[in-house]
């Protein structure tokens, strides 16, 4: 928490982060929470929608990966195109969004079928142009498996920064009182040798 002055604060963060770690096996809390449905997340709404469209799969993974794949093609990348109250049922009738509204719309249809799913955002080396990310986790073999529908970077160089539920739980601030205005942000994430690359079908796991 931070208690700052009215006026202008800087703020400077720099970390390197040193490659390797296991990826933590999913809880039953976990699993409990990850199924139910969010703020931004509204998953008993989609339950018809999710069904029809991806009911019948032979396993988990293949369904991660058809509606990971479905949202990808209907979607268009329109940055601008949605605000702090728009959630995956809003998305899916506009056909547009960034990162988040990507990511909510993903987790709301796995949850709809039963399939654990949350939010991490995540430094991105690759992505263009830089900003923080927002991608999926999903609880497959008792592992938390990371997706990303917007394809923009590889998945193995992602950086875990907070996970959560939806938006709400991994905001980049949040504010306790007072209004907060950003007039400059810049953020820069580069991974060490080339990029991986990434045909976002494997299964990827985040340290």
């Amino acid at each position: 928490m931070l208690h700052a002055p009215e006026g202008r604060v800087e703020i400077t963060y720099e970390a390197e982060i040193r490659p390797g770690g296991e990826p933590s096996r999913v809880t039953e809390v976990e699993r409990i929470i990850a199924t139910r449905p969010s703020r931004y997340c509204p998953s008993d709404r989609l339950g018809g929608f999710a069904i029809r469209q991806f009911g019948g799969m032979k396993d988990a993974a293949e369904t991660v990966r058809a509606i990971t794949s479905w949202v990808y093609g209907h979607l268009a990348y329109t940055p601008g195109s949605s605000g702090p109250t728009t959630d995956a049922v809003d998305t899916l009738l506009s056909g547009e969004g960034v990162c988040r509204d990507y990511a909510h719309l993903v987790a709301t249809l796995c949850r709809a079928l039963d399939i654990p799913a949350r939010v991490a955002a995540v430094y991105a080396p690759g992505l263009d142009p830089m900003d923080f990310h927002l991608v999926v986790e999903t609880a497959l073999d008792g592992r938390w498996r990371v997706w990303d529908a917007t394809r923009l970077a590889p998945r193995p160089s992602l950086i875990r920064i907070a996970t959560g539920r939806d938006a709400a739980d991994t905001a980049l601030a949040t504010t306790l009182s007072g209004a907060l205005t950003m007039p400059d942000i810049r953020i820069t994430a580069v991974a060490g040798g080339d990029l991986p690359f990434d045909d976002h079908s494997g299964l990827v796991s985040l340290p």
